[in-house]
């Protein structure tokens, strides 16, 4: 039986981040499995990219998805060595106000999808004693966000999950990071219905912020946050009291 070959599996890679992480990796040889809801996108990027690459159309937030996606991996004979966990979604609006159910599809991609995701592609890793997952956070990852609550929260788990599990891969031949980007140019906004909001007039360019990802991941950072403004405002949460952090930020989404 012939050893599964490894690949970089890219979760959201339909567009924005997603899509330059597939570029960038495409153009170091990588084989690649691209998964996203929109499989025309999905063939789309496939072909503008060339090289091997696999398009697996999944939605992430549906019960039993990781699992199914984890099984089809197998049945192409691939062996997930780098996993990128990008696909996620934000809302912006008053928590009482959005649409609950919506929410909880936030929840079940940005959280629970992600952590699973992890969970199935981990022990093959360990087991190898070579794999690297990337976990994409935010700089809303380190304070509270009023009228993008559950995002904010969110992103707070994912950097949360990846700080303990880069401890615990330590010294396992595993890397695991989380990049926490700053407003950055893709779809997000529009999405989460804040495309005239200050964030988004703000927003950097998405190949510089996927450039500095892969590059901490393969050094094995802990956390990376691209841009020097970016960085500043993620250690702000350490020198204001959190009751000016969560106005400021509060401020930014009107």
């Amino acid at each position: 039986m012939a050893e599964p070959r490894p690949a970089t599996l890219i979760t959201g890679a339909s567009a924005g981040l997603g899509a330059e992480f597939a570029r960038q990796c495409a153009a170091r040889g990588e084989t690649l499995i691209l998964v996203a809801r929109r499989r025309e996108r999905l063939d789309a990027l496939k072909a503008e990219l060339g090289g091997e690459a696999y398009v697996i159309a999944a939605d992430l937030s549906a019960p039993d998805a990781a699992a199914a996606l984890f099984a089809e991996v197998a049945e192409l004979g691939l062996s997930v060595e780098t996993l990128i966990n990008n696909a996620g979604f934000g809302l912006a609006g008053a928590f009482a106000a959005l649409p609950a159910e919506r929410q909880i599809e936030m929840i079940d991609l940005n959280i629970r999808s992600l952590t699973e995701l992890c969970r199935l592609f981990l022990p093959p890793m360990l087991a190898r004693r070579r794999g690297f997952i990337l976990n994409v956070a935010s700089t809303a990852a380190f304070q509270a966000g009023p009228h993008m609550a559950v995002y904010y929260a969110s992103k707070a788990y994912v950097l949360s999950l990846s700080e303990a599990l880069h401890q615990e891969a330590k010294g396992s031949g595993v890397h695991v990071t989380a990049l926490c980007p700053g407003p950055t140019a893709t779809e997000f906004f529009d999405v989460a219905g804040a495309g005239n909001g200050r964030l988004a007039k703000i927003a950097t360019d998405p190949v510089a912020v996927v450039r500095i990802g892969l590059a901490a991941l393969a050094r094995n950072k802990a956390i990376v946050v691209p841009g020097a403004a970016n960085k500043i405002g993620a250690q702000a949460s350490r020198f204001l009291p959190r009751a000016a952090m969560r106005r400021i930020i509060a401020g930014l989404k009107s």
